[in-house]
């Protein structure tokens, strides 16, 4: 089979293209391994190329920042079958202060909201945005500019839940078979803070198993289904006093660069029958501990 991978930064966003690239080869090698071929975007005019290849494959995923995403999936909808989240639950989990609300409402811990005038730390940060992109320690009485938002800073070890969705929406007739996420990974973020207050991500290893990992896990489910979102997922979680869910990216994340080295199954294989309704109720793991930084490398343990 054909599958499309349309992958947005490598030729439009060059300070996240090394993130882009190295997720596509990933990715691409999983696929051509389970003996289908993968066709890409060649053109500048991104939303053309989707409508120009899609048409010719048998399925297709995009990844992009999250600004963007929900756009280029709808094209793709209209084309062929989309192996990710759909468009409209793209556009919600975007928007990092709606899919936060609608988090809270159904009793997962997320970042609270707050003003200039809050007594404590705190950390502005894009309402839509990819990675640590615009994420910074906020000065006293700095207001977030256009397009952002202040948390409060939350103590904890980051990490972040990779997940598999079924099928929930779209062909709902013919896939939607009511089995839950196939959970693939824990993995540990490595994060730091720069003298300008500025957070940079500087990749994680994976698996990784905390001690709270079986709420992590569950958390992680309800999010999703509670969000809509199908395809792989990865959740960004910040664990102290609680559980926080401090971003939900339906799309495939740096993670993939490692769990791809230390899962027996092929992650395009799970993906393809997650897209149809028939997910594994679990995958397996090598025994391997994969470190990978923010431009692709990866080392095994």
């Amino acid at each position: 089979m054909k599958v499309l991978i349309a992958e947005y930064t490598a030729v439009h966003d060059p300070a996240l293209a090394p993130e882009g690239k190295a997720m596509v080869s990933a990715l691409k090698k999983s696929f051509e391994a389970c003996g289908h071929t993968i066709v890409m975007p060649s053109g500048r005019d991104f939303d053309a190329e989707i409508s120009r290849l899609a048409p010719e494959c048998d399925y297709g995923l995009v990844i992009a920042p999250d600004e963007y995403l929900a756009k280029y999936t709808h094209t793709l909808e209209l084309a062929t079958h989309n192996i990710g989240s759909d468009s409209t639950a793209i556009a919600v989990c975007a928007s990092k202060r709606l899919s936060a609300k609608l988090l809270a409402k159904v009793g997962i811990d997320v970042p609270a909201e707050v003003s200039a005038d809050f007594s404590g730390k705190r950390v502005i940060k894009p309402v839509k945005g990819a990675g640590s992109v615009g994420v910074r320690i906020a000065k006293d009485g700095e207001l977030p500019g256009d397009g952002e938002m202040s948390v409060e800073y939350l103590e904890g070890e980051h990490f972040s839940v990779s997940i598999i969705g079924s099928r929930v929406v779209g062909e709902a007739c013919g896939f939607y078979s009511g089995l839950p996420p196939v959970f693939l990974t824990i993995n540990r973020q490595f994060c730091e803070v720069g003298d300008d207050g500025r957070f940079v991500y500087k990749g994680g290893e994976t698996p990784v198993h905390p001690a709270r990992e079986g709420e992590m896990i569950e958390i992680a489910k309800k999010a999703i289904e509670t969000l809509g979102c199908q395809g792989y997922v990865g959740l960004d979680m910040i664990v102290g006093e609680k559980i926080w869910v401090v971003d939900v990216n339906p799309r495939p994340t740096m993670s993939v660069l490692g769990i791809v080295h230390v899962m027996e199954e092929e992650i395009a294989d799970v993906l393809l029958k997650a897209t149809v309704g028939l997910p594994p109720e679990t995958v397996h793991y090598n025994g391997k501990i994969a470190k990978f930084d923010d431009v692709g490398g990866v080392t095994l343990e």
